[in-house]
């Protein structure tokens, strides 16, 4: 091929990401807006109880350990984008069904526990399909600089979207601010339904339960049959799970104990979102500290930031509240980037439904399990006790990575598995 022809085919790439990245950094926006007004709604509007609102934010999660390594199977055969839309569609449904049920006067708890569930499963399709369907707009050298401008987004989003999440609660209430959400779910369908690239054909047998469960088992081997991949497993597990704990009872803390408003915490939180600032610094600092110090250590210091939310309640509760917020979305994307870059170049693109699949139905997998504990442990030893818990749980989570090896070619992964590949013959890659 020659650079006449092969530049065209770079730029229709970029073209196509930069669609996603337009339509996602709409929709992460509305989402940060419903992270803050759902259990605010629940907390204020509906009075829970610590284990009402544990179990509400653990339907959110539980369709990934669920239903999880499934949809990778079926996100390896069926178009990914095909997907994400209908995904978004069901997104968009379930979340307009609070506003209509609040000028109805009909909105309980139970409707609530049916939207996070609803609008999980839909996440567990979206998100598989989403991490998979990168690697067909982007070359691998790439993946890590289409990861951060993606990271950036996610932060940046957060951090307008819950400081208007606490205007909206604040001006209009909880359950009509959840309709910018749904909302923004539409402009998502529509940035997808623009994109134009070539996904390629599934090429094997049919799928049937046997198949099924034979590509399930193979998205496991290609998983846990590497080391490096097992540690990083286990480090996002853990701290999913003590990060679980502490957002089951965060509400309850912030508006019971500390008496904060609506609006002023979610200033205070929305303003607390600098994750961009790590996703502007998470390739350098990788390049500066190496793979397995840049992960333990933004693990770490993410804990660290989670134990200073007990401060709160001794002195300057929003001030306090926004730092140790600022802390944490600083190191998330740092680590995130990272991991989720090396995943994405380290295994085969027919495999990625599949490895993706396998690490979010184990890592998530820990999250609605820790919502539950963080709302019984927050009904039985108390609020401030149970995020205690929750942050140790986090800093702990950093001794999964020491184990882990750095790579001999640091400055790309894909050149790696090239090489192996090469070597290999047809053998599938395995980092032994």
């Amino acid at each position: 091929m020659t650079l006449a022809t092969a530049a065209p085919t770079r730029f229709a790439k970029v073209s196509n990401f930069n669609k996603l990245w337009l339509g996602q950094t709409i929709s992460l926006l509305g989402s940060a807006v419903t992270m803050f007004a759902l259990p605010t709604l629940a907390v204020l509007v509906l009075h829970a109880t610590p284990m009402q609102v544990g179990v509400l934010t653990a339907l959110e999660t539980l369709p990934f350990p669920v239903l999880g390594m499934l949809v990778g199977v079926i996100a390896d055969r069926v178009s990914r984008r095909h997907i994400m839309i209908v995904a978004d569609v069901v997104r968009f449904a379930a979340l307009a069904s609070i506003p209509i049920a609040a000028v109805g006067r009909f909105l309980e708890m139970p409707q609530l526990y049916a939207v996070a569930l609803v609008t999980g499963t839909a996440s567990a399709f979206f998100g598989i399909a989403y991490q998979s369907y990168l690697p067909d707009l982007v070359p691998s050298e790439r993946l890590t600089d289409a990861n951060a401008k993606l990271e950036f987004s996610n932060s940046g989003s957060a951090l307008a979207g819950t400081a208007l999440a606490g205007v909206f609660v604040q001006w209009i209430g909880a359950a009509f601010a959840i309709a910018a959400d749904a909302a923004s779910y539409l402009v998502s369908v529509i940035s997808l339904l623009t994109i134009r690239t070539h996904e390629e054909p599934h090429i094997g047998p049919p799928l049937s339960l046997r198949q099924a469960g034979s590509e399930v088992v193979e998205g496991l081997q290609v998983v846990f049959k590497s080391r490096d991949l097992r540690w990083i497993l286990c480090a996002t597990a853990t701290s999913n799970l003590g990060g679980a704990m502490i957002t089951a009872v965060f509400f309850v803390y912030a508006y019971r104990m500390l008496h904060l408003q609506p609006g002023l915490l979610g200033v205070a939180d929305g303003f607390a979102e600098l994750g961009f600032v790590g996703a502007l610094f998470a390739v350098r600092v990788r390049n500066r500290l190496g793979l397995r110090t840049t992960l333990a250590g933004s693990i770490l210091i993410a804990g660290l930031g989670s134990m200073c939310i007990l401060v709160a309640g001794i002195t300057a509760p929003y001030v306090v509240l926004f730092a140790a917020g600022a802390i944490v979305a600083i190191a998330i994307p740092i680590y995130n980037i990272n991991q989720v870059s090396y995943r994405q170049a380290l295994i085969d693109a027919r495999l990625q439904g599949r490895m993706n699949a396998t690490m979010r139905t184990f890592v998530w997998g820990t999250m609605p399990l820790g919502s539950m504990i963080g709302g019984w442990l927050g009904t039985l030893i108390g609020v401030q006790a149970t995020i205690a818990c929750g942050a140790l749980l986090t800093i702990v989570a950093a001794l999964w990575i020491l184990p882990l090896r750095e790579r001999q070619d640091k400055r790309s992964v894909a050149m790696t598995q090239l090489r192996q590949h090469a070597a290999l013959g047809s053998e599938e890659f395995v980092d032994s």
